[in-house]
């Protein structure tokens, strides 16, 4: 009776406990963020405090000075820098800037960074009970994908635009729904979750867009040649792609169009092969629990190579992949879920795999037979796979450095397919008993994808030499020494508190032309042709870091020349303007 009592309870009050569920999982797996949500981080800094500033200056640009924010005219100054050269990930800066107006930019990082999770739990919940009709399969699967270690390695690694991966159940509920059999009307609810998934998708990650139409046109195209030839008959079925199509155009120019423009100006350079080899996946990075587990983390990073374990951090879960594979084998009905969920697997893991067969993060060599050595040229080759040749030939392709990321989206099917696993386990059970038994996969789940409580936290706040280039009057260009400074996320954020323009920035893979051009000379500084280029760009404040300077020379083993660097900033025409102990700020001498 008790137990009918609870059920009941619960099925009245369901869609707000299942958010409740999934926020405090939020909590739980990033804890103790929740302690730490106005100033600090989790993690090291690096690429999260590059989306922090973007998070304070489009909030600057759109409230403030009312100006177009994708024109960064104070970066790369004076040539200026395009938003669009690296990812602008403006559907998760949308979750932040509320919480941004109203704690600071970091605050609102944080607070898109928890509700990613959030709503990946609970997009994947509505999607698989809306396929399974059980909300015991929706919870498991919605906690499974909420917690996989790879959203874990990128909100680690500060990937807030990676971590964006809540609107990938949302496109594939309503593409499912737009490619079930037995039509007889347009499916206007569909096409427009489909739209919606996508085009948010699109304004997380270019990467997740290119691989999830990838993968998405792979499956679909398998399914129809195979399982849904009828509904290529059908009016509904075209008229139902149409609204798609309609729907989703704008989404999908507001995404693209910048990046179109940027690569038609030439500035996105395709990468290198090499590059693209070594984040291919291997099969190990599926199988074998993240390096983030409490408990089997450590011993596991001992036993494989962990160099790339952000990227490679593609574990689907025993559990999870025992109750997928249950799923597909006990499923009879619908036959067409199973067909679409293990052809897009399939897909994804191959593409993952990248250019060329690895094992362990290393490429797997096999020996070449004798009478072929003369054609290959060498005794032993790499095992290549189809990703070398769409890589080589197919359009932007070639833009992507980390194939492995297609890994994610046979995770988002498996978490997926997952449910219907759970479902057959529910069926064999009594109702007082499937509430039970849920709690227990759930448990399972947790237990299998847990992180360690997150015991590095950092602040990133302005400095006092920040403070005193505010004070200063004028629109002096900033100039970090050594020059390899300049291309920093740190040293972007502090543009926000000093608000001068400042000769670097964040380029991360694309450095623009200026900054690549004057690379090489300002790495003489302080020569004369080095600070005439400077005087030309209007560098006023050179910022010299002097336990880097140090460092630089100790590397060379000429630490004796670190006072001679100094004497020579003076000697050709530059000044102390202050001094903040590690930054000494020198100017022109008739400051």
């Amino acid at each position: 009776m008790e137990s009918r009592q609870l059920t009941e309870t619960l099925q009245k009050r369901k869609l707000w406990l299942v958010v409740l569920w999934f926020v405090l999982l939020a909590i739980l797996f990033t804890w103790p963020l929740v302690l730490h949500m106005k100033d600090e981080i989790a993690g090291e800094i690096g690429d999260n405090v590059y989306f922090i500033w973007m998070i304070g200056w489009v909030q600057k640009a759109l409230f403030q000075q009312h100006s177009n924010p994708m024109n960064v005219w104070f970066l790369n100054y004076p040539e200026g820098w395009n938003l669009a050269s690296t990812e602008i990930a403006p559907a998760q800066l949308a979750l932040a800037l509320p919480f941004s107006l109203i704690g600071g930019e970091t605050f609102g990082y944080n607070m898109a960074m928890l509700l990613s999770f959030v709503l990946s739990g609970l997009l994947m919940y509505g999607w698989v009970q809306h396929l399974t009709g059980s909300a015991v399969a929706g919870i498991i699967s919605g906690t499974a994908y909420a917690c996989l270690p790879y959203w874990q390695a990128h909100f680690l690694a500060g990937h807030l635009n990676l971590c964006g991966m809540q609107w990938i159940p949302l496109f594939y509920w309503g593409w499912f729904d737009m490619l079930r059999p037995n039509w007889s009307r347009v499916r206007k609810g569909a096409a427009f979750k489909a739209a919606a998934g996508l085009g948010l998708t699109a304004l997380c990650s270019q990467y997740f867009v290119y691989m999830l139409l990838f993968v998405t046109a792979g499956m679909t195209l398998l399914y129809l040649l195979f399982r849904g030839i009828e509904s290529l008959k059908k009016a509904a079925f075209w008229k139902t792609m149409s609204l798609f199509a309609v729907l989703l155009l704008p989404l999908l120019l507001a995404a693209e169009l910048p990046f179109v423009l940027l690569e038609n100006a030439g500035g996105m350079p395709d990468r290198g092969w090499a590059v693209a080899s070594m984040y291919s996946a291997s099969l190990t990075d599926f199988l074998t629990p993240a390096t983030t587990h409490f408990a089997l983390g450590a011993p596991i990073s001992q036993l494989l190579s962990r160099d790339l374990w952000i990227e490679s951090s593609l574990y689907i879960g025993i559990v999870v992949l025992l109750l997928f594979l249950y799923g597909m084998i006990r499923l009879g009905e619908p036959r067409w879920v199973r067909f679409l969920l293990i052809s897009g697997v399939l897909i994804a893991v191959l593409l993952a795999f990248g250019t060329d067969l690895h094992w362990n993060e290393k490429p797997v060599m096999v020996n070449v037979p004798e009478f072929l050595q003369p054609l290959v040229g060498a005794e032993t080759t790499r095992v290549f796979l189809p990703g070398i040749v769409l890589f080589k030939y197919f359009p932007y392709f070639n833009k992507m450095r980390a194939l492995m990321r297609f890994g994610l989206f046979a995770l988002v099917l498996i978490a997926a397919g997952a449910g219907f696993g759970v479902k057959k386990l529910v069926e064999k059970v009594s109702p007082r008993q499937a509430l039970w038994v849920g709690f227990l996969l759930i448990g399972l789940v947790i237990l299998d994808f847990k992180p360690a409580a997150y015991s590095r936290f950092s602040q990133i706040s302005a400095r006092p030499v920040d403070e005193w280039l505010a004070a200063q009057p004028g629109d002096g260009a900033v100039m970090n020494l050594p020059f390899e400074l300049n291309d920093d996320q740190a040293a972007t954020y502090y543009t926000l508190k000093h608000e001068k323009p400042f000769i670097g920035g964040f380029f991360n893979a694309f450095p623009p032309a200026q900054y690549q051009q004057i690379q090489e000379l300002m790495e003489t500084f302080p020569s004369n042709a080095s600070l005439e280029k400077a005087r030309e760009l209007g560098v006023t404040y050179f910022l010299l870091d002097r336990p880097a300077i140090e460092r630089n020379w100790q590397d060379r083993n000429e630490t004796i020349a670190v006072d001679e660097y100094y004497s020579a900033v003076e000697e050709n025409g530059l000044r102390l303007q202050a001094d903040f102990g590690e930054i000494a700020v020198y100017g022109w001498d008739q400051q």
